[in-house]
């Protein structure tokens, strides 16, 4: 029997023109993040399993993460999201950094759910974290970062909306509703799922949940995006003095992973092929204590490559992506040899170069070199090695070496 030659369920395979878009697009990240002072780190891709039952949401540990016994009897995950990864970090250094302390990291991670539009159980999400900050301040640059982010890839205020809530706003609700922690953070995961249920079966499921009194007054306040919670009025202030716009108050935004505590918000993509949110995430002062040492405030957002790549192809934002080899050598007749020190001159000078060792003919060459979606052809033969001088693909003169350094360089 043959092996398949497709990917595991939920995973895909990058050849090189896929994954020309993943470092675009990460690059592009990268600068964001890094022009607002975050740096880089990373962790382990398995971690004890207790790590996650502490305070993710109980759907990723129990329905949706990848874990198992190890040799040693260990319970381990394949981490499903990396807040806790970095707030453990956070926590076994607490002493040693220095506040406020600005992370980010572009893992990949799994988890073990459906495969629809914008979800796959293999996934790398960008992880933005500003630890130290109790004030407003720290939730404006959190947003102002997502918001950067989308501005960077040519997106304009039409086609996203921000929305945020207050899991402390919402929390204030429910105890003047009299609800009991189970039911809290029942009604959290519900309401969290709010925009993927039918609005008569989640209006049902709402009544069933909290009977008839209750679930008519907190439908009233999840409809009602008028009355504006005063943090939430003074964040929209503060991010539309930092030229962020397009910000929303909607009191149905909760965010399904337990450790957030006060404000929250999703990016939406307003495209009506891809109208769903795309990424999100809030504030989470307490998920650094769990680890034995003081609390530290924090703020972060996660946004996976999957919905933000779908966002991108939705508004025609993703360019095409050509080779990151510059040239491809055509070598005509027996003068391979010569042909290597040319291309080893380009490299000197910068140029990315392939040479075609094949020994094939021309035609069968330059099918190659077009397959691989190199900008420039050059042609070497013995005329070429004799003159210094070089036909290039698209070029009506031959050129120098010089001549196609400059060539290439004033394209990119």
């Amino acid at each position: 029997m043959s092996l398949s030659t497709q990917p595991y369920k939920g995973t895909r395979d990058f050849y090189p023109d896929d994954m020309r878009t993943r470092k675009w697009m990460f690059a592009k990240w990268r600068k964001v993040v890094e022009s607002f002072g975050y740096e880089e780190y990373d962790g382990p891709i398995l971690e004890p399993l207790e790590l996650y039952t502490a305070k993710t949401s109980e759907e990723i540990v129990n329905d949706q993460s990848f874990n198992f016994e190890d040799r040693g009897g260990r319970r381990v995950v394949m981490r499903p999201e990396m807040t806790p990864t970095v707030s453990r970090m956070v926590a076994g250094r607490r002493q040693e950094l220095g506040y406020p302390l600005r992370l980010y990291s572009i893992p990949n991670c799994f988890r073990y759910e459906r495969q629809q539009r914008g979800r796959l159980r293999e996934f790398w999400q960008l992880n933005v974290d500003l630890f130290g900050l109790e004030g407003i301040e720290a939730d404006v640059e959190n947003i102002q970062i997502a918001d950067a982010l989308l501005k960077e890839f040519g997106a304009n205020e039409n086609q996203y909306e921000i929305r945020v809530n207050s899991r402390k706003y919402m929390n204030s609700i429910y105890d003047e509703l009299e609800l009991s922690d189970e039911e809290k953070k029942t009604i959290t995961g519900l309401i969290d799922k709010k925009a993927k249920i039918d609005s008569t079966e989640f209006e049902k499921i709402f009544r069933e949940k909290l009977g008839e009194e209750k679930a008519t007054k907190l439908l009233k306040v999840l409809n009602n995006n008028d009355a504006i919670p005063e943090s939430i009025g003074q964040l929209i202030g503060s991010l539309e003095k930092h030229g962020v716009k397009n910000v929303t108050f909607e009191p149905s935004i909760a965010r399904g992973f337990e450790y957030y505590t006060d404000i929250v918000f999703e990016v939406f993509d307003k495209t009506p092929e891809n109208n769903r949110s795309m990424f999100g995430g809030g504030r989470y002062d307490g998920l650094v204590g769990e680890f034995g040492v003081e609390p530290v405030p924090t703020v972060g957002f996660g946004m996976g490559d999957v919905t933000f790549q779908n966002f991108l192809e939705s508004n025609k934002l993703l360019p095409e992506q050509t080779s990151e080899t510059d040239v491809y050598i055509i070598v005509i007749g027996d003068v391979l040899t010569e042909a290597q020190k040319v291309a080893q001159a380009l490299r000197e000078k910068g140029v990315n170069v392939a040479v075609d060792i094949s020994g094939r003919k021309t035609d069968k060459q330059i099918t190659n070199a077009n397959k691989k979606n190199i900008s420039y052809k050059v042609f070497v033969g013995s005329e070429e090695v004799s003159s210094q001088l070089y036909s290039v693909d698209g070029q009506n003169q031959k050129l120098s070496l010089d001549q196609i350094v400059s060539l290439i360089k004033s394209s990119k």
